[in-house]
């Protein structure tokens, strides 16, 4: 071989040293972090930092905060680590109002509590009391004196059945916008239709349906309404196909329908006077 290419021992010794000596301080270090890191999380377990400071609470609409860290069990100042995440979780979920919960430990002493809510899609008058429904059927406690309904529809005449589970369903279904702008739902059953109802909306309209095609039918309010004149509120007859009717322009009769008890009794008042004129 060529001379040039031959590499002596002597040579390659410091090399190796240097090699030996950088391994060496690379393990030092890597061990002096490790102890430092130790030392760190020793320190912050048995330091006040590792006490619950935060308790955050998120997506509840209906639900106070309070109550809901209430449910969850977790107390500030208790330790970051003691957090049974699923026990509190199934502790949330055990409220009525709750369709489900999270619960995440943030470092350093932050908890937070993401809970999903069952929709209060109407409030049942009884007794003059309001009694919250929920979209999953269940019928909450009366309201506290001073509570006002929000966000949902106020239910008058219902009583718990079918046709109570027929609106629940029916309001369940329509968008957050349009639910938001029913004020009273009045349960009015006729012979042909024992889900009829009158609706009273914000806007000062008044709506004729049937629970059973609400959602199907009142879907479609906000077009209706866009083609009335805004300074004539009536009736949106929303039973069979759409109509309106202004206040103060009489209902038309079917020719042979019969008459009501009232209409008869102006009809008769009517021919009393005219033969009186007669005579």
């Amino acid at each position: 071989m060529e001379r040039g290419t031959i590499v002596s021992i002597e040579e390659r010794i410091p090399k190796l040293k240097q090699m030996r000596k950088k391994k060496a301080n690379r393990r030092l270090i890597g061990l002096l972090a490790f102890f430092f890191l130790l030392i760190i999380c020793v320190l912050y377990f048995i330091s006040p930092l590792s006490q619950i400071k935060h308790i955050v609470v998120k997506g509840n609409k209906y639900i106070h905060d309070e109550k809901i860290i209430e449910l969850s069990g977790i107390q500030k100042n208790d330790s970051m680590w003691k957090v049974d995440k699923e026990k509190s979780v199934e502790k949330i979920k055990k409220f009525p109002e709750i369709k489900a919960a999270s619960v995440k430990v943030t470092l350093p002493n932050t908890v937070e509590i993401t809970v999903e809510e069952y929709k209060r899609v109407a409030y049942l008058v009884k007794d003059s009391k309001f009694y919250p429904v929920l979209s999953s059927g269940e019928i909450l406690p009366v309201l506290k004196n001073g509570d006002i309904p929000v966000y949902a529809p106020v239910l008058i005449g219902f009583v718990k059945g079918l046709e109570l589970n027929q609106i629940i369903e029916e309001l369940d279904k329509l968008p957050e916008e349009i639910s938001n702008s029913i004020s009273e739902v009045y349960f009015e059953p006729k012979e042909t239709d024992k889900y009829h109802i009158r609706i009273y909306m914000n806007d000062g309209y008044e709506v004729l349906a049937s629970s059973r095609t609400l959602s199907e039918k009142l879907v479609h309010y906000p077009y209706i309404v866009n083609q009335l004149d805004p300074k004539v509120k009536g009736v949106i007859d929303l039973e069979v196909g759409s109509y309106f009717r202004a206040y103060g322009v009489e209902e038309p009769t079917l020719e042979g329908e019969e008459k009501t008890e009232g209409e008869q009794k102006n009809q008769e008042e009517g021919d009393e006077e005219t033969n009186e004129s007669d005579e």
